[in-house]
């Protein structure tokens, strides 16, 4: 009796060793696949549980014949290339529709990738720890995106976000430390918990017109960020949201009426080196909302430049500016406050112009030149 209970557990253990170890149902070409359910279709998949069965410059077939059936490719499957350290790049075939969990998880070698417009799902960390991915474009007809999707993406420089998705997940860009700016189109109404968590480079952010919320440790951590407009749609912002953004000396709220944050969602700043500015004849207000009332400075926005048509604007930079601002002009530049009341006044320029801003408080101004204005935010 003991020596069957031996073999059978010896049995269960190759078949648990086969099923772990052995993860394709065929190989061509050097590319492991699995039929899918309804047999007529397949995943690209990887040849064992150890991962790493990949390397150099991959082609994906649209379709592969197998025992003298073609299957249609159409996916490409759960971990299909983790751990591919040494993959240098890989071609997508139209026939794609799926790229499932960890699809390409640390293949850190990988520069580039071109997701095709057939693709409508990215799963969850399908890019994670790509530590070399530098630009992607996620086309619009992706309408599922999973958490995690470029976690720890070091040399992630560039991405265009589709306008096929609400929200932008959990960890989106969580440690893309290389990431400088993001422009979020106005589709995004959410951002989740820990989008941009740890992107120590991010210096530029536009919103969306459109969000409403945004979650918890959002921007956590974004050192170069010196400022951010919270646009009027936005109903509440979470804890830590902006934490350890050390940087940041300026906050323009767009609301008439503040959104909900906590006394922590800008933990850690110092409230006296900042300035939140605020929607004309609305200063008492956020002085007494829970949170916006730690800012010591918070200013009234009342010249109302949102009707001044685009060409009718100044281009100038930086702004926000420090010490100088540097535009290129004819004719005389004034800058006022937002009371009216003129604080400087460059005659006849006629070329490019650096001016010196170093002596006003921080705060909204109005440079003008001509009929032409456009606000300046001194930090």
């Amino acid at each position: 009796m003991k020596k069957l209970i031996q073999i059978f557990i010896a049995l269960q253990c190759v078949v648990f060793f086969t099923a772990n170890v052995f993860a394709y149902n065929f190989t061509v070409d050097g590319i492991y696949y699995n039929v899918n359910s309804d047999n007529t279709t397949v995943s690209v998949t990887y040849k064992t549980t150890n991962y790493n069965s990949y390397s150099g410059d991959i082609v994906i077939p649209s379709e592969v014949t197998y025992n003298e059936t073609t299957y249609s490719v159409t996916k490409i499957g759960n971990e299909a290339f983790r751990y591919c350290r040494n993959l240098t790049s890989i071609v997508i075939p139209n026939s794609i529709t799926s790229i499932g969990n960890g699809a390409f998880y640390d293949c850190r070698i990988m520069t580039s990738i071109l997701i095709p417009n057939s693709v409508t799902y990215l799963g969850d960390r399908v890019f994670g720890h790509c530590s070399v991915l530098d630009s992607v474009v996620i086309p619009n007809s992706v309408t599922y995106i999973g958490v995690d999707l470029f976690y720890s993406c070091e040399g992630l420089t560039s991405i265009v976000l589709p306008n096929s998705i609400s929200s932008l997940r959990t960890e989106m860009f969580r440690q893309c430390t290389g990431l400088s700016s993001i422009t979020i189109p106005n589709n995004i109404t959410e951002i989740e918990g820990h989008v941009f968590e740890g992107c120590s480079n991010l210096s530029s952010v536009t919103l969306s017109d459109n969000l409403i919320a945004m979650g918890e440790w959002a921007f956590w951590g974004c050192s170069r960020l010196s400022s951010i407009t919270i646009p009027s749609n936005v109903a509440s912002i979470g804890n830590y949201a902006f934490s350890s953004c050390s940087s940041l000396r300026t906050v323009v709220c767009k609301g008439v009426e503040p959104a909900s944050i906590t006394n922590v969602t800008f933990y850690g700043l110092n409230y006296n080196n900042m300035t939140l500015i605020v929607p004309c004849e609305k200063q008492s207000v956020y002085h007494q909302a829970i949170g916006w009332s730690a800012f010591t400075n918070i200013e009234e926005d009342c010249v109302g430049l949102n009707d001044i048509e685009q060409e009718n604007s100044i281009i100038f930079y930086p702004n926000p500016v420090k010490d100088n601002v540097s535009l290129n002009a004819e004719g005389n530049v004034v800058i006022y406050n937002n009371l009216g009341q003129i604080v400087k006044h460059v005659n006849n320029v006629n070329a490019k112009t650096t001016i010196s801003v170093a002596d006003l408080k921080k705060g909204v101004y109005y440079l003008k030149v001509g009929n032409k204005q456009q606000k300046l935010v001194k930090e």
